[in-house]
């Protein structure tokens, strides 16, 4: 099977972003940097990509100019077993950047990330469909996702 490495535009922040996520997620590392040469297109020297992985999965930051910016059309899912991790990833990633509704953030760098409870989707595709709506309606109010507060929405009432 071929393998598949997500290539992030960066204007010039790919290598400052590398070391930010791998800060953040463990068995992380950056394994290149590569850098523009005499010809160009940016200055001789400046880093031209950066290859890394975060917790196995490679990813490749590309220096290639302010032309693109990240949209949410594209985000990353990170799922945490227990609040302490929800929180971990929500804090770190968040920081610099924005929090948005339901469990979606965007970093310091503009990369969209949703930060997902392990235990949402088994609520939220319960088979009742009463409880699977209160946790949904539950969720609609949150930025950070809490555990507690999405059981109890799907707990009867």
């Amino acid at each position: 099977m071929p393998k598949i490495t997500p290539c992030l535009w960066f204007d010039t922040e790919g290598e400052r972003a590398a070391q930010h996520y791998t800060s953040v997620f463990p068995d992380s590392r950056i394994s290149e940097v590569a850098r523009y040469g005499p010809a160009g297109p940016r200055p001789e020297g400046t880093v031209m990509t950066v290859a890394f992985s975060l917790d196995g999965q490679e990813f490749l930051a590309l220096n290639g100019g302010p032309e693109y910016a990240f949209t949410e059309a594209i985000s990353f899912q990170v799922h945490g077993a227990t609040q302490e991790e929800v929180d971990h990833y929500w804090s770190k990633l968040s920081e610099g950047g924005e929090e948005g509704p339901c469990g979606w953030l965007k970093d310091a760098y503009g990369v969209s990330w949703q930060i997902v409870p392990t235990v949402l989707p088994e609520l939220i595709q319960d088979p009742d469909p009463e409880k699977s709506e209160r946790v949904m309606r539950a969720m609609f109010t949150m930025k950070k996702l809490e555990i507690d507060a999405l059981r109890a929405a799907a707990a009867p009432a």
